[in-house]
């Protein structure tokens, strides 16, 4: 596949370029600034992503747009909703992009420590990230691109194990980390699967 990633500079972003490069896709990357990335793709800068001229241009051709845009911080908030806004003014035709498990309620099966200690003490800890990512997932179920946004609880930078857990529209229950590498393998893999589409995915191991 043709693939251009968003954010390729980050912890996920590389995993997610290295991950589309070594099962054989060619992989365009967008940043916003010079950064180093892998060796094997060279970037186009785009330093304003409202510039949707350039956008458009930059993900031309491509048979899905991935990103890994998102907060270093609690106070980087608002970044992802208006980036993937941005992105989506360029009308890509798949989008898969990284959400977060406390942006919707937690599942009715997970514990009583998540849903009741953990993850509202998270919510209201970093709101802004999370209302950021809320609005996001609004932007690209208003849009007319096939999307799927993964919901991961804390991002780990542990190896790939393929023991990841998924649930379609959901988050996953007992779930409390995913490696970055897993959930790059899991965003790479949605592009096969139509169940994904138009759909929030849970990820988890």
């Amino acid at each position: 596949m043709k693939l251009t990633v968003f954010g390729a500079s980050g912890r996920t972003g590389s995993q997610l370029v290295r991950r589309a490069l070594d099962r054989g896709d060619e992989v365009a990357v967008v940043l916003r600034r010079p950064a180093e990335i892998d060796p094997r793709v060279t970037p186009v800068i785009v330093p304003d992503l409202s510039d949707t001229a350039a956008v458009r241009d930059a993900i031309a051709g491509s048979d899905a747009v991935l990103s890994a845009i998102g907060p270093r911080s609690r106070a980087d908030a608002p970044v992802v909703a208006p980036a993937t806004r941005a992105i989506l003014a360029a009308h890509p035709g798949r989008i898969v992009v990284i959400s977060a498990a406390p942006v919707a309620p937690p599942p009715a099966d997970d514990s009583f420590i998540s849903r009741r200690v953990a993850l509202p003490l998270i919510g209201r800890v970093l709101r802004p990230v999370y209302d950021d990512l809320r609005e996001m997932e609004a932007e690209l179920a208003a849009s007319d691109s096939v999307w799927t946004a993964f919901r991961p609880p804390m991002l780990t930078n542990g190896p790939a194990t393929g023991r990841y857990r998924t649930r379609i529209g959901g988050s996953v229950p007992r779930g409390m980390t995913v490696s970055r590498a897993d959930l790059a393998a899991a965003m790479l893999a949605s592009l096969g699967r139509a169940d994904t589409e138009r759909a929030a995915v849970g990820i988890a191991r």
